[in-house]
């Protein structure tokens, strides 16, 4: 028996902290566990606005650790969620920060959707962009 990771994981761990290392760079941070909290924060606030098939779409290009976060506590009876307009969507993400006022929800939203451009296909954002309320899809790049 080997003492060695698994390739299945430890390509899922290298790709994840990829993603969180393009984001840690787009905000010009170095914490990485705050870059990790930014990124689920958007990613759910994303997710629980989008129809359940394009949720799962945009699930599949996730590397499998975030695509665990991305389900984690996701519960598609509830969705999408009220609240279309963009102070709806940018609370939760905000009260993650809550004690970091210096952190603005708006360009942690941006900033997650350069890393995801970078990491989705083109196909999967337009989808994403587009089943987006106008006011929200304001705060992608």
């Amino acid at each position: 028996m080997s003492h060695h990771g698994l390739p299945v994981f430890e390509s899922t761990l290298q790709t994840s902290y990829e993603w969180l290392n393009d984001l840690m760079e787009e905000l010009g941070w170095t914490d990485r566990h705050r870059a990790y909290q930014a990124l689920r924060a958007v990613l759910h606030a994303v997710r629980d606005r989008l129809t359940i098939d394009e949720a799962a779409d945009l699930g599949a290009q996730l590397p499998m650790l975030l695509r665990g976060m991305f389900y984690e506590g996701w519960n598609p009876a509830d969705i999408p969620v009220p609240g279309q307009r963009r102070e709806d969507f940018l609370a939760p993400i905000g009260e993650v920060f809550h004690d970091h006022p210096e952190i603005l929800p708006e360009e942690l939203v941006w900033a997650v959707f350069k890393v995801m451009e970078a990491h989705v296909s083109w196909g999967e954002m337009y989808e994403v962009k587009h089943m987006l309320p106008d006011k929200i899809r304001a705060l992608c790049p």
